[in-house]
């Protein structure tokens, strides 16, 4: 329950600020345009939600299997090696997604601090920041998901369609 919560939530936050920033955009250009001005703001608030959309927009990626991978390696050696490699690079992103959450959040405790305000919009630079942890750590939770799913079945999520060891190879699941 929690997982399929967290799922939902996960994509309309992606959408949400897609849509916002597209809006904003749009809105502030037509405002350009018409009437000769605009929100002098616009600008940096999109870059901001781009952020933001792309942090949680990768733990969506390790989710459903849709990062871009260079399986070459992977689908051309022995069943056990393949193993191996999946293990580890599931590792590794944990660790590296894990680490960056942490420093993320250590940044975000350092940027509070400072005091900090985004020029434009004059919002406290600690609460843009929080992308870094909130993302990161979001997709050192969908990496420990992954692995756990590769260690129960043996199956990972590649593009909606689940690839299984069948046999000592490599087979995809239709």
């Amino acid at each position: 329950m929690f997982h399929r919560i967290l799922d939902r939530f996960e994509e309309w936050l992606i959408l949400s600020f897609m849509a916002t920033a597209t809006l904003v955009t749009f809105v502030s250009v037509m405002l350009r345009y018409v009437m000769g001005t605009g929100f002098p703001w616009a600008t940096e608030l999109t870059i901001y939600l781009f952020i933001w959309m792309a942090k949680f927009g990768a733990a969506y990626g390790v989710r459903t299997g849709i990062h871009i991978g260079v399986d070459v390696m992977v689908n051309n050696v022995g069943p056990r090696f393949r193993k191996i490699l999946i293990i580890a690079a599931m590792w590794l992103g944990m660790i590296f997604t894990g680490t960056i959450a942490f420093f993320g959040a250590r940044w975000v405790i350092f940027i509070h601090g400072t005091g900090q305000v985004a020029p434009d919009l004059e919002w406290p630079m600690w609460i843009i920041y929080l992308a870094i942890p909130f993302g990161s750590g979001l997709m050192c939770f969908r990496f420990v998901q992954a692995f756990l799913l590769f260690i129960r079945s043996g199956t990972v999520h590649t593009h909606t369609v689940e690839k299984e060891f069948v046999g000592g190879k490599l087979e995809k699941e239709l």
